[in-house]
C-alpha cells in the first residue's frame, strides 16, 4: 500500500482508554505528513535529476562514440597519408637512381670520348713529331750537302788560286 501524506494527515486511531493523546498523535502526524511531503518532493527532484544526468550520459556516450569514429577515421586518413608519402618517397627515389644512372652513364660516355680524344692527339704527336724528324733530318742533310759543296768549292777555289799563283808565276 503506498501511502500519501494526506493518508498520513487523515489517518485516525482508535482511541480506548489509556491511550495516546489524540492532539499529540494529530501534531506527530501532522509533522510526519509534512516530512514526507519534502522526501516525495527531494525523491521527485532527484529522479529529474537522475533523468537529465541519463540523458547527458546518453549524450555523452553518443558523442564518445563520435569522436572514436572521428579518431577511427583520422587513423585510417593518417596511415593512408603515410602510405602515399612511401609511395611518394619511393618514386623519389626511384627517379633520382635513374637520374643518377643517366649522369653516370654519361660521365662514362665523356670519360671514354677524352681518352680516345687523348689517344688522337698522341697519334697526331707522333706524326707531328716523325714529321719533324724527317724534316730536320732533311735540312741536316741539306746543310751536309751544302757544306760538303762549299768545301769542294773552297777546294776547287784552292785550286783556281794555285793554278792562279802557278800562271803568274809563270
Amino acid at each position: 500500500m503506498k501511502l500519501s501524506s494526506t493518508d498520513i494527515q487523515n489517518k485516525q486511531f482508535r482511541v480506548r482508554f489509556r491511550g495516546f493523546d489524540v492532539q499529540e498523535v494529530d501534531i506527530f502526524l501532522e509533522e510526519m505528513a509534512y516530512q514526507y511531503e519534502a522526501l516525495q518532493a527531494e525523491i521527485k527532484g532527484l529522479k529529474s535529476s537522475i533523468k537529465l544526468m541519463e540523458e547527458e550520459n546518453n549524450s555523452f556516450r553518443a558523442r564518445e562514440e563520435t569522436i572514436k569514429g572521428t579518431m577511427a577515421q583520422s587513423q585510417k586518413i593518417i596511415e593512408q597519408m603515410k602510405e602515399n608519402a612511401r609511395k611518394s618517397a619511393n618514386n623519389i627515389i626511384g627517379a633520382a637512381e635513374i637520374n643518377a644512372e643517366k649522369i653516370l652513364s654519361s660521365a662514362h660516355n665523356r670519360l671514354s670520348q677524352l681518352h680516345s680524344d687523348i689517344s688522337e692527339l698522341k697519334q697526331q704527336r707522333m706524326q707531328i713529331e716523325i714529321q719533324l724528324q724527317s724534316m730536320l733530318e732533311g735540312h741536316i742533310k741539306l746543310l751536309e750537302h751544302a757544306k760538303m759543296e762549299r768545301q769542294a768549292h773552297e777546294g776547287n777555289d784552292e785550286k783556281l788560286k794555285m793554278l792562279k799563283q802557278a800562271k803568274s808565276s809563270i
